[in-house]
């Protein structure tokens, strides 16, 4: 079977998905990454879902089990502390950082001295039957398919699909996480074991642990993870809340330690006096607090010649259906799918490929958004509802 070389851009869990499953199939993978040192303390906690944890999941080495804590509970309170509604239901969860070791560590050992750090693309042009790759520094490779996995913010998106940018969804998710050690014995007992949620008016509020900074997933040495998303309008009251200490806006994320001390303290105030006290408690724990913008970005294309979109550069999806790194691996093992179905036949393989995951795409995120109206706009965001259950496909799948 002829196999096509490949530049991978973007070297976060999307990319590193694709470049896994590409260069297991027998691709020649490269992975350019801006970056010039390896990624860190990416978003916290995620929703570990059966395709982020595919590439582990019957090999040798790492047990995907190992990169997981686990909940027993779902748990909905009310303000006052006393319990809305819980339900018996195993939950696993992650951290981006843990799974990118992982995953970082094991493409080394596949394809050695192939994840470029330093690397930022700055064109893709066609060329012939193959694609030419320029970086920042000049230098020009050539390879037969390109996978842009470059986020929410894609360059290759934007310069393929110029009308095509992400929408703000009308709200952010303030996030953070404490050692569950610095954590009061009552609080991490009430919370150690469940994913913990509350529902307020046009908003809510979840807390669940999630692997500690060396990947100890041992109750007590692992992290407290928090999510509230509140709604924030446009213009001068976003630019706002996403000012930094250095005076910067950001666009799509302030990092730990960037907020401004006035934002730190008033989420603080706010959950004393809006939220049950274990997550209110959980919360003043954190010592730095960050922000995300919640956005939506849907293409029309995900193939142009021998260009592809992958992950969030194709569809950014709101968190809701803990799914967004699913949904990019997802891609990944697709791609690799249909390559593997059109032996030396790209451009079917390709056209094969944009047709299932436009689909996969779409369906997620019409869910999501439907998820995130409900908490955030009309109010009908029901605890104990089926429809909430994680799941790329579909709730619980």
């Amino acid at each position: 079977m002829t196999l096509p070389s490949v530049v991978v851009v973007g070297g976060s869990l999307g990319g590193l998905n694709a470049a896994l499953a590409l260069a297991d199939l027998g691709c020649d993978v490269r992975v350019f990454e801006r970056s010039a040192s390896a990624l860190q303390a990416r978003g916290a906690g995620i929703v570990a879902l059966d395709e982020t944890l595919r590439w582990f999941t019957g090999r040798p080495g790492v047990d995907p089990e190992s990169l997981c804590s686990f909940t027993s509970w779902v748990r909905f309170l009310d303000p006052s502390g006393g319990v809305v509604h819980e339900r018996c239901h195993r939950n696993r969860f992650s951290s981006w950082n843990t799974i990118y070791r992982a995953m970082l560590e094991d493409f080394a050992s596949l394809a050695p001295g192939r994840y470029g750090l330093g690397r930022e693309v700055t064109t893709v042009t066609p060329d012939g039957d193959g694609v030419l790759v320029t970086d920042a520094a000049g230098v020009t490779t050539r390879a037969d398919l390109v996978v842009a996995a470059d986020g929410i913010t894609s360059p290759t998106r934007a310069a393929l699909l110029p009308d095509v940018a992400p929408r703000y969804a009308g709200y952010v998710a303030w996030r953070g996480t404490v050692p569950e050690a610095e954590l009061p014995e009552k609080v991490f007992a009430e919370l150690r074991d469940a994913i913990t949620y509350q529902v307020l008016a046009d908003s809510h509020v979840l807390v669940y642990p999630i692997p500690g900074p060396s990947g100890s997933v041992v109750a007590g040495e692992r992290l407290m993870n928090f999510v509230w998303y509140r709604n924030v309008a446009p213009g001068r009251v976003f630019d706002d809340v996403m000012t930094g200490v250095d005076g910067q806006v950001r666009s799509v994320s302030l990092p730990p330690g960037a907020m401004r001390p006035e934002h730190v303290d008033a989420l603080r105030g706010d959950a004393r006096q809006l939220l049950a006290p274990v997550i209110a408690d959980a919360i003043e724990a954190v010592a730095e607090p960050f922000v995300q913008a919640v956005f939506d970005i849907e293409v029309p294309r995900m193939a142009f010649g021998r260009v592809c979109l992958a992950g969030d550069a194709a569809f950014a999806v709101r968190p809701h259906a803990g799914a967004g790194t699913a949904k990019a691996a997802a891609d990944g093992w697709e791609l690799a799918a249909r390559l593997a179905a059109h032996p030396g036949d790209l451009d079917a393989a390709l056209a094969d490929w944009e047709r299932t995951q436009l689909g996969v795409g779409r369906a997620l995120l019409a869910r999501c958004r439907e998820i995130g109206d409900s908490s955030q706009v009309t109010g009908t965001f029901t605890p104990g509802d089926p429809a909430l259950s994680f799941g790329l496909r579909g709730p619980g799948t």
